[in-house]
């Protein structure tokens, strides 16, 4: 799955006005300098939405859909979006709206991923071989509180089968993020693309244009601050260099 990401707000403007051309909103009241953010705090990422293709823009991470009725049900089903599998999203009622008119781009640096090693996790932060930014394909969607009238624009990030290189780091649930290509990045946003056309996008990213390594376990600490640059510099671990020269 994909719950722990990096994005650097400078890094990720200047490539998303150089890549898709797009502006930004204004962020003097919002921090999007991300070494690291977990979903589950509930944070605000920044996306770029098929409804405002050239507008880099903040939306809650945990996709909230339109037909939710209450605060309570909304909080709840939030936690439960933060992901959308490439195989359910056209028959989840969560997610089958919002893949074929409300789809969206968020630009990260890398995210991060535990592998399994006989019951221990070992954190790897997985990046672009040879680019500043992935962009991960994602849906979005906007809840009114019918109560407070507070209105919230969210979004969720599609995961896939995982390729080689992921099935070794994610080697338990064999899944990754899935990142869209360069030139594919316009598709991804047509809001009339029809459902054969999605279903071509949501492939695993290949290998080759991907780059990763072992960083320390400050990541998973969940209740420890870790937006810091430690958490995304290298770290080794002996014993799995060790384990993976003998295979």
């Amino acid at each position: 799955m994909c719950y722990d990401i990096q994005q650097m707000g400078d890094k990720i403007r200047r490539q998303a006005e150089r890549q898709l051309g797009v502006s930004s909103v204004d962020f003097s009241q919002m921090d999007f300098h991300f070494f690291h953010v977990n979903g589950f705090a509930r944070p605000e990422i920044l996306a770029v939405t098929s409804d405002q293709p050239q507008l880099l823009r903040p939306l809650r991470w945990g996709l909230i859909p339109s037909w939710v009725k209450t605060a309570e049900e909304a909080d709840r089903l939030s936690r439960q979006t933060l992901n959308a599998r490439n195989d359910g999203v056209f028959s989840k009622p969560s997610f089958r709206s919002s893949i074929r008119t409300r789809r969206c781009l968020i630009p990260v640096n890398g995210f991060y991923e535990n592998r399994d090693v006989k019951g221990r996790k070992f954190p790897y932060f997985v990046h672009p071989a040879n680019s500043e930014i992935f962009w991960l394909g994602g849906l979005f969607d906007r809840w009114t509180d019918r109560d407070s009238g507070e209105v919230i624009d969210s979004c969720s990030i599609i995961t896939t089968n995982a390729n080689h290189l992921m099935s070794k780091i994610h080697n338990l649930k064999l899944r990754m993020p899935l990142i869209i290509p360069e030139d594919k990045l316009p598709i991804w946003l047509d809001p009339d693309l029809p459902d054969e056309s999605i279903q071509q996008l949501m492939q695993p990213y290949p290998e080759k244009e991907m780059e990763a390594y072992t960083v320390s376990k400050l990541v998973n600490r969940k209740r420890d601050h870790t937006n810091m640059e430690e958490v995304s510099m290298p770290f080794r671990y002996p014993e799995l260099e060790y384990l993976d020269t003998q295979r």
